[in-house]
């Protein structure tokens, strides 16, 4: 499964399929602060009305965002600490990964290349079952907008990947940010 996403900001997003249906989206509204404010995240839902076209949505999840202390998830009537929900693994200042245990009990884990996230099973065999491409700019091939790529094996929680992924992401354009501020030069994707 392909999902595209409309925007490489992953907090104010619509994540669409193959066949162009939106399923999923992201807001943030912008928050500036120790509390940097709380992204939603919303699923498309079936339509109640057979005449109603217009889309409809429930809330997935939330993640308050903050800067000093674990940012929380709130999901399925739970609030969970991102240290507790998808801890940091690795050596500080390396890039690191986060791990997860998937609704299926089995561990996760994603981790944070230079150019893209990638997520895997945690266990020896490292079996890849998701991976972000960036949008592509159609210099060097096809121009693309930036799609979450996701192996069948995980579709049955799909809306897990969908809400540690956009965790994952901004904690990595966060990453990326931060490089370039340091280097004092643009890093390109």
């Amino acid at each position: 499964m392909r999902l595209t996403l409309s925007s490489e900001t992953v907090r104010n997003a619509v994540m669409r399929n193959e066949s162009g249906q939106i399923l999923y989206r992201t807001f943030h509204p912008l928050k500036l602060g120790i509390n940097q404010g709380t992204t939603t995240i919303q699923k498309i839902k079936p339509n109640d009305d057979p005449t109603d076209m217009r889309d409809q949505f429930d809330v997935l999840a939330q993640i308050e965002w903050h800067l000093t202390t674990p940012t929380v998830f709130r999901m399925h009537g739970q609030e969970l600490p991102s240290n507790v929900f998808i801890p940091r693994h690795g050596i500080r200042g390396r890039l690191s990964k986060r791990t997860f245990t998937g609704q299926d009990g089995r561990p996760y884990r994603w981790d944070m290349h230079r150019h893209v996230v990638v997520l895997s099973r945690n266990d020896e065999t490292r079996e890849e079952l998701a991976r972000y491409h960036r949008a592509t700019l159609g210099i060097l091939g096809p121009k693309q907008r930036p799609y979450l790529e996701i192996h069948p094996d995980v579709w049955h929680m799909l809306d897990m990947i969908v809400v540690t992924f956009v965790y994952i992401e901004k904690l990595h354009m966060d990453k990326d940010r931060g490089a370039q501020r340091n280097s004092g030069t643009r890093v390109i994707p």
